[in-house]
């Protein structure tokens, strides 16, 4: 399950135990909220779960297009053989059942009228965070708080992965301020290079290959002395072994056998 922290040997997984445990490790980003926002947080929050969720599980689980050309071969490279064979599948199915229960009571009887209104609820969800940013940089003003991280969450894989269906994208690009949002948190927080390499990653990796280039270089440079070392030394054709008798025994030894056990 995604997101998943790993600090040292502890492994979370889930949005709310993740948040749980940076807390007890005293990291707070809603620490000078107020209890106004504090509670906004919370009803956002399940807001999100509630109305964007679902037609996110739908995008990338359940749209068929979307899931046979992205979605499983995405998440079967990550996976060990066979593992890779089954499980999106299964998750897939779990996408799908957890749609339909959740969204498939009375009067939705049909998957396609659950799959309609799944994306109207997400549409009018995205309207509501839009309208709720504004203008202002985070939901909160300047500083990035957990409400930014649960939208960030939800929205940035609606915003950059290329489906082949994008009815969800294209509705979120005709909302600039949720967009330009995505884009300042990747920007200040995931910056990547044109290779698709941070920059400390990206120097670690060019130090990396300064180093090798130089021990080629000196492996290079000996081979070429050992070479000219080569050349230059006398050369002697092969030398005859010679045979000696011994006068006691007869027996001939040359200087290999002379050296065997």
């Amino acid at each position: 399950e995604v997101p998943v922290l790993i600090s040292e040997d502890t492994v979370i997984s889930q949005p709310a135990k993740i948040l749980n445990f940076l807390r007890k490790q005293k990291y707070n980003a809603d620490y000078e909220l107020s209890a106004k926002q504090g509670a906004d947080t919370l009803a956002y929050i399940a807001l999100l779960e509630e109305k964007l969720f679902p037609a996110l599980l739908h995008t990338f689980w359940v749209e068929a297009e979307n899931y046979c050309s992205v979605t499983k071969p995405w998440f079967a490279s990550r996976i060990a053989f066979p593992l890779s064979l089954y499980l999106p599948g299964k998750m897939s199915r779990e996408a799908l059942k957890r749609i339909l229960l959740t969204r498939g009571g009375p009067p939705l009887y049909s998957l396609t009228e659950v799959e309609a209104q799944i994306y109207r609820d997400a549409k009018e969800c995205l309207n509501l965070l839009s309208k709720r940013l504004g203008t202002s940089q985070f939901f909160f003003g300047d500083t990035p708080t957990t409400l930014d991280a649960f939208v960030f969450g939800f929205l940035a894989p609606i915003y950059k992965v290329c489906f082949p269906r994008v009815q969800l994208q294209e509705h979120l690009k005709q909302l600039p301020n949720l967009c330009r949002f995505c884009d300042d948190i990747l920007t200040c927080y995931f910056r990547l290079t044109v290779a698709g390499h941070s920059p400390s990653g990206q120097d670690t990796a060019d130090a990396n290959l300064q180093k090798l280039t130089q021990l080629v270089n000196k492996e290079s440079n000996l081979i070429e002395k050992m070479d000219d070392n080569l050349r230059k030394s006398p050369q002697h054709p092969p030398r005859k072994l010679t045979t000696l008798k011994l006068a006691a025994g007869g027996e001939e030894i040359t200087p290999l056998n002379r050296l065997s056990p």
